[in-house]
């Protein structure tokens, strides 16, 4: 797998430490699981959660261009697909040329470059964080900071288990009355974040059902 591939699925759009890195019981141990405890937030911070939180759960279909850049500073863009629950799209453009998909149950990726084809539970990457038929920002994923900024504000989120590292930096942008997603930061546990902006987002655009479906190609790895 190309680094591109790897960071596109494990930092930048998929599969960061944020959800991926297993907990201690996954790995066989017997150990006692800590959490993190949320911070006190003013009424108005809190306010921006549940305004963040509704917004993610109306999201129901749409589409638009990406923009991805890693923690080298190197840029790649592509199109995206949404629909709600479960299913996203992300088609690089060439050279890369990488394909994500996640059909509600399993994120699938394809790399005609060197013919690779992965699968991950959408469970275990932050994709699940958007797509998840109920969004929740007080039980496994906590928010841990909430910034104002000229436009909107951040909402700063982690796994709530202490033993798992990263971070996402969700960005709001308010329109008027109106919200909208538009980047997200995913910083591992060595601290190299991949920044995901999304250029645009037409929510009325419309989505075939086969976008959403990825299936291993004849002589892939």
């Amino acid at each position: 797998m190309t680094e591109l591939t790897k960071r596109a699925l494990l930092t930048g759009l998929t599969a960061a430490s944020l959800l991926t890195t297993a907990p201690a019981w996954a790995q066989g141990r017997n150990t006692i699981q800590q959490f993190v405890t949320p911070p006190k937030f003013s009424a108005q911070d809190q306010a921006r959660i549940e305004r963040a939180v509704a917004y993610l759960q109306s999201l129901g279909t749409g589409g638009g261009r990406f923009e991805q850049t890693d923690y080298k500073g190197r840029t790649t863009a592509g199109n995206w697909w949404l629909q709600r629950p479960g299913k996203i799209r992300f088609e690089y453009d060439a050279p890369y040329s990488l394909v994500v998909v996640s059909d509600g149950k399993t994120v699938n990726t394809w790399d005609p470059r060197l013919k690779a084809f992965n699968q991950y539970p959408l469970n275990a990457t932050p994709l699940s964080l958007f797509l998840s038929k109920q969004i929740r920002l007080d039980q496994g994923v906590i928010v841990t900071e909430v910034t104002p900024t000229t436009d909107g504000f951040r909402l700063k989120a982690r796994d709530r288990r202490r033993d798992v590292e990263g971070s996402i930096l969700m960005t709001f942008i308010e329109r008027g009355n109106a919200l909208q997603l538009g980047e997200w930061t995913v910083t591992d546990q060595q601290g190299k974040g991949t920044r995901v902006k999304l250029v645009t987002f037409d929510r009325n655009a419309a989505v075939r059902p086969d976008l959403f479906v990825l299936k291993k190609p004849k002589g892939a790895n």
